[in-house]
This record gives structure tokens, C-alpha cells and sequence, in this order.
């Protein structure tokens, strides 16, 4: 069996699990810099507490939980049904994994008996390279392998912000969206933000995503008269990646497309943040286009990506 396991943070599928997202969150080493675990973990449960109330209201504006459990797993049944009807009869086998919320590494690798004749590939769905996404991710993984001491071949899907496929189906659905909302003039590219202090001792993140930002515009550049890229999420009181989308938001002079260019399945960041919270600031209208989430034209891009490896 080939097993791949898709790689998240993951998103609270109901009120009460925002209090485990927190303190999972906030206790991981490369989100919160504390090398004393205690005292990460102290400091992790004050800041949950925190921010609990403000995170379960903004999910009740949601419909109580985020949609990336429901599109991660709908994305597996179908490429999982996608092999099982190939006439080639492909041996993959699909599955997810989160980082801070149910399923849990040690629950999913339990479900499987897996021996050194089989292989997992760890496929972090994250475009851009950043060690509080994939580096975590990657790492909770292998160590969640070695305990349960599975014997199988590893291997690891590495970030694709350059793939010509991807991309290809990134520039399709804004034209898309674009021919539906043919007013916006400016297209915002909306990643998710990073501390400046990590970006300062060497996380990829913002070469990657800047890098990103310039070969869409390159293929897009016909088609609007802006291009903008913007941070969302930002937290504390630290210095983050700048522009915020919402300050960009906030002063926007012409209607635009917002596309979420760092993450591939819908979450809170862009079901809330971009459709409800910063369009009460915003000076135009604008429209959200959606991830590439359990598309037909993703599933090609993974099993492509995958035939690669």
C-alpha cells in the first residue's frame, strides 16, 4: 500500500474543540518560541484562555466550526474512489493528518498496518515552505512513525508554489471569478502573516510566497490594473509580515478579487477573516475567491505531483 497522509494545522470541527486548537497551537514550539516546555505550555494555556471567547464567536458566525475537516476529508474519499475506479487500479490510499485538532498523527497511522513493503508520503498542504507549517507538520510525523516503530518507506511531497499545473488552475479560477465579477480591477493576494523575527532567522516562508505572487502576476498581468500583496491573521503585539489585508482593505480604491494564495483547503482564515470580518472595513466591494479545496482539477495536480516523487 501507498499511504498519503495530507498535512494541516487543521480546523475546530465544533465550539468546544477551539479550546484544544488553542493550547495545541500555541504549545507548539515554532509558534511559541519558549524552548522550557513547562513554561510553554503554562504560557500556552493563559493565551487560550485569552482568546478563547473571541474564537468561538467568530466560529459561531461560521456555523460553529471551520470547513477544512469536511473539505480534507471529502478530497481523500474522492481521490480515494478516483484510484479505486482507475483501470490502472493505482495503490494509493488517501488520509489526513492535523497538527493541532482531531485526527491526531498516532490515531490515523494506528488505523493502518503498515509494514516495511509499504510507503507513506507526507503531503503538507501548504504551497510555501515555513517551519511553523510544513517543518512542524513533517516533524510531529516522523516522530509519530518512529514511536509506533512502522517500518514502511518515507517519503515527503515537497512545496509546489512553482508547479506549472498548479498554478495553471490557480490563474483559471481567478479568470473565472474574474468573468463573473468583471467590475474588480485589483487582485489581492492574501497569505496568511509570519513574525518578522522568524522571517529574520531564515523561515522561507515570504521568498516563497513573494516568489509566488510574482509568476501569477506575470500570467495575469493582462487582466487586472492592480496587483497587491497582502498578510492576513496577524497576532500579539510583535511585528508581523506587512501589508494587513485589512489595512489594505480599508483604504481599497477599486473593487477587487481576493485570492488566499497560501492555503489550498477553505478555513476560518477565509471563510471569516476575508468574507465577514474585513468586509466590514472595507472601502469597495470585493469577492473571495474560494481554495482549490476537492476540485477535479486538484485531484489532478496531487496525483501528478505524487506520479513525480
Amino acid at each position: 500500500m501507498r499511504l498519503v497522509l495530507f498535512l494541516n494545522m487543521g480546523g475546530a470541527s465544533s465550539l468546544e474543540e477551539c479550546e484544544v486548537f488553542l493550547k495545541n497551537m500555541f504549545n507548539d514550539p515554532y509558534i511559541l518560541g519558549i524552548k522550557n516546555a513547562f513554561l510553554r505550555k503554562m504560557v500556552a494555556g493563559i493565551i487560550s484562555q485569552l482568546r478563547l471567547k473571541t474564537m468561538q464567536e467568530n466560529y459561531r458566525q461560521i456555523g460553529g466550526k471551520s470547513p477544512l475537516n469536511e473539505l480534507t476529508l471529502s478530497l481523500c474519499q474522492k481521490l480515494n474512489l478516483k484510484c479505486e475506479n482507475s483501470s490502472t487500479k493505482k495503490e494509493w490510499k488517501f488520509d489526513f493528518v492535523n497538527l493541532y485538532v482531531s485526527p491526531f498523527a498516532k490515531e490515523v497511522l494506528q488505523k493502518y498496518k503498515l509494514t516495511q513493503n509499504d510507503e507513506i508520503v507526507l503531503f503538507p498542504l501548504y504551497p510555501h515552505h515555513s517551519q511553523t507549517t510544513v517543518g512542524s507538520s513533517v516533524e510531529v510525523l516522523k516522530k509519530e512513525i518512529a514511536q509506533l516503530n512502522c517500518k514502511a518507506e518515507l517519503k515527503i511531497v515537497e512545496v509546489f508554489y512553482k508547479h506549472q499545473f498548479y498554478n495553471q488552475m490557480l490563474v483559471d479560477d481567478i479568470l473565472k471569478a474574474k468573468q463573473k465579477f468583471t467590475v474588480a480591477k485589483t487582485l489581492i493576494f492574501s497569505a496568511h502573516s509570519l513574525p518578522i523575527s522568524l522571517i529574520k532567522k531564515g523561515d522561507l516562508y515570504e521568498k516563497h510566497v513573494v516568489e509566488h505572487t510574482e509568476i501569477l502576476k506575470e500570467k495575469l498581468k493582462d487582466n487586472f490594473d492592480e496587483f497587491i500583496l497582502s498578510y492576513q491573521s496577524r497576532l500579539g503585539p510583535v511585528k508581523w509580515l506587512e501589508p494587513h489585508t485589512g489595512n489594505i482593505l480599508a483604504n481599497l480604491k477599486n473593487e477587487a478579487l481576493i485570492y488566499p494564495i497560501s492555503f489550498c483547503i477553505d478555513c476560518s482564515e477565509s471563510v471569516f477573516e476575508l468574507e465577514i470580518e474585513y468586509r466590514k472595513i472595507a472601502q469597495k466591494d470585493y469577492k473571495v475567491i474560494a481554495c482549490p479545496n476537492d476540485s477535479e482539477n486538484f485531484m489532478k495536480f496531487i496525483l501528478m505531483d505524487l506520479e513525480n516523487l
